[in-house]
């Protein structure tokens, strides 16, 4: 039954996500609070192309759609506009980027059934596989791109309250009793995935391997869970927002976000053990063909490695890749955690089948 409700609310999820994920990168407070519709279809986007086309063949703008995760919002409304100067003075030809945001896992579903994207922007390597089997993305997409196609990183933390009332220190203080979790639902965020996989590289090193007991206290942890969102924004409006629980398990770029609006309310929290998350970003092949984008899609990704990027990367709390430009941000990030990779679960689709797939691990703990 609890799996039949849980189906019933993921569904009526995606649905609401697909009225209200699109936002046009040249509204930011649209972009931001996920607010109204501002997209049009990608047959008008093609019609409005080829309307503009000069006598020389070139058109004199072009539209490319960024379907992205939650938190990347603020990231993007600053990049996109960066990148809109940069391709003007490198083409003299204006672009115009799209954005659609929400839960990672719904993202990649929405377009592995007929969203059109020219580029997304994901959680994880596993989303961006999703619409890569979908027949979407040409295989070998993650060497594309520079870093495993992740031009920035991040990991993933725990934001309490100020004072930290329930004196949380590490995931063993999660599975505590009356200690009450916020964090998004691993089946639909790819958020979610990076906490639970780091939660996991928690276990395994206490219980030595142990699959029973490491199983054992991921089930204590989601025992302790309060509200699963579908997204990691949604998670934190319940925590931050809405005041529901003693501590948010979050990206760390979102802990930072909600630092600065709320000083003084809350504080992070670095586990002895988390996880290196890489967002993955990949060129949707079969679209861009068909739209004839491809050239201002690869530079789109393409100029996320520039040092101006980065920089606007660094300014929104996520980690640049550019090992130089991270350095100047030594003062925001802790350089010395203790991160585990995805390759310490061999990889993306060995975790996704094992954890995550229907009928796996989690499924299991959480019908428990």
């Amino acid at each position: 039954m609890k799996k039949r409700i849980l189906s019933i609310i993921l569904t009526a999820g995606i649905l609401t996500t697909s009225v209200l994920a699109f936002t046009g990168c040249g509204n930011s407070a649209g972009a931001s609070s996920g607010g109204s519709s501002s997209s049009s279809s990608s047959k008008d986007s093609a019609d409005k192309n080829k309307s503009s086309e000069d006598t020389a063949g070139k058109t004199d703008k072009v539209t490319i759609t960024n379907v992205s995760y939650d938190p990347t919002r603020e990231l993007y409304a600053a990049y996109n506009e960066a990148f809109k100067t940069h391709w003007k003075e490198q083409t003299g030809q204006d672009v115009e980027i799209t954005q659609s945001h929400g839960g990672s896992g719904k993202q990649a579903l929405e377009v592995a059934n007929g969203l059109e994207a020219d580029v997304v922007t994901l959680a994880l390597e596993g989303d961006v596989n999703a619409v890569r089997d979908a027949g979407l993305i040409e295989d070998g997409w993650v060497k594309e791109f520079d870093k495993d196609s992740a031009p920035y990183t991040s990991t993933i933390v725990f934001l309490v309250r100020k004072g930290n009332p329930k004196n949380i220190k590490d995931w063993d203080d999660l599975v505590k009793d009356g200690v009450g979790i916020i964090t998004p639902n691993p089946k639909t965020s790819g958020g979610a995935r990076w906490n639970y996989l780091a939660a996991w590289a928690y276990a395994d090193k206490l219980y030595n391997g142990d699959e029973s007991k490491i199983q054992e206290f991921i089930k204590k942890l989601f025992q302790n869970v309060l509200v699963l969102d579908s997204g990691a924004r949604g998670a934190t409006t319940t925590f931050v927002e809405n005041g529901q629980g003693d501590v948010l398990i979050a990206w760390e770029n979102e802990a930072f976000l909600s630092i600065k609006d709320y000083p003084d309310d809350y504080e992070i929290i670095t586990p002895s053990i988390s996880i290196l998350a890489q967002p993955s970003v990949a060129i949707v092949d079969e679209v861009v063909d068909k739209r004839g984008t491809r050239e201002v899609a690869t530079e789109y990704l393409n100029y996320l490695y520039s040092d101006e990027a980065q920089k606007i990367a660094g300014d929104n709390y996520y980690r640049p890749s550019n090992e130089k430009i991270l350095k100047e941000y030594s003062d925001v990030f802790n350089l010395d955690i203790n991160l585990v990779t995805i390759d310490d679960f061999g990889g993306w689709d060995k975790a996704q089948e094992k954890h995550f797939a229907d009928g796996g691990i989690f499924d299991r703990i959480y019908e428990e």
